[in-house]
């Protein structure tokens, strides 16, 4: 029927569903076209045991110890079961290029773990029409409706975190945050602004700083804020990689962590046990996220319905060294 209405063979019509490259790229779009408005899908029941399990794996950015927790998650699932991963890194960017969807559809992998990452419309349709499940850890921005994603409860992160601070007598609490179109970075702070409204403290917009997840980020922002004439006494990192940024800017200007800034991350990446003083940080279980959106990958592969298309694993803090009382005048 597909072939018929779009005037050409079934085999080039196989041939774009195969993600073959030989086809004409006016002719692939009609395919595609009438492919989507028919909401042709192949079936998704998929043999575990056939030759060329893959699954891939598609993170923004692949150069950082956060990005290493995650990818031992996939693999501790995807290796005991002789599952290969294949890892896809974008540049910085949180939706893939189209050659990357037909590089995808050529390689038929069983299914696509996307990290802060998304697709859209039409790239969506074309891994349902192949019948390529995906499912997405710690979501860029609102997903659609059906899509299965696993995450943490970073409000309440944020929320904790900053409780901390304030419990030990901090009442200018700076926060450098990740993206501000990140919608786990807004939960975040929207967490930190609420401990402030719970504890009756006004929130001084000056010292709320949103950057990225990089230690490059905590530098300039914790710089910034650590420069202002009326510096916070602690901050609040939306990632332990900022984290180590403030650290340096902090140690630069001659300021003594926790006695001169209490400083708080996210994430307790193994390294932040290892600074001195210890780093105070929420746990995000980044393997265990990474590691139960793989496992629902390889179920949906399997043509099994997961009980939740949404998936939000719990946080907590961790109080280390890098904390203590609001300092004394």
């Amino acid at each position: 029927m597909i072939a018929r209405e779009v005037g050409v063979s079934v085999p080039t019509v196989s041939k774009v569903l195969n993600g073959r490259t030989d086809v004409a790229p006016a002719t692939r779009a009609r395919v595609e076209e009438v492919l989507a408005r028919h909401q042709y899908r192949k079936p998704t029941a998929r043999s575990l045991t056939r030759s060329g399990r893959l699954i891939e794996l598609v993170i923004h950015e692949a150069d950082t110890i956060w990005a290493m927790e995650l990818i031992k998650g996939v693999e501790r699932v995807a290796g005991p079961a002789r599952i290969g991963v294949v890892l896809s890194e974008l540049g910085g960017s949180h939706r893939p290029r189209q050659e990357w969807i037909d590089d995808v559809m050529a390689r038929r992998p069983l299914g696509v773990v996307f990290v802060l990452s998304e697709l859209d419309g039409r790239q969506r349709e074309q891994l349902a029409s192949r019948g390529i499940p995906y499912v997405v850890v710690d979501t860029q921005g609102e997903i659609p409706r059906g899509v299965h994603t696993v995450g943490s409860n970073n409000w309440n992160g944020g929320l904790i975190a900053t409780r901390h601070l304030i419990a030990l007598g901090h009442r200018r609490i700076g926060v450098v945050a990740g993206p501000r179109d990140i919608l786990c970075s807004r939960a975040r702070v929207d967490g930190y602004r609420s401990a402030h409204d719970e504890a009756g403290i006004q929130l001084d917009p000056a010292i709320a700083r949103w950057g990225n997840f990089r230690s490059e980020a905590g530098y300039e922002h914790g710089g910034a804020l650590l420069d202002l004439p009326e510096r916070p006494t602690a901050i609040f990192a939306g990632s332990d990689l900022q984290a180590l940024g403030v650290v340096r800017a902090a140690q630069e200007r001659g300021l003594r962590i926790p006695e001169d800034l209490s400083l708080v991350g996210y994430d307790n990446l193994p390294i932040t046990e290892w600074l001195n003083p210890p780093l105070t940080t929420v746990t995000q279980p980044l393997q265990e996220m990474a590691g139960l959106a793989t496992r629902l990958v390889l179920e949906l592969a399997q043509g099994e319905t997961p009980s939740s298309t949404h998936v939000e694993l719990g946080t907590e803090l961790v109080v280390r060294g890098s904390t203590g009382p609001v300092p004394t005048a």
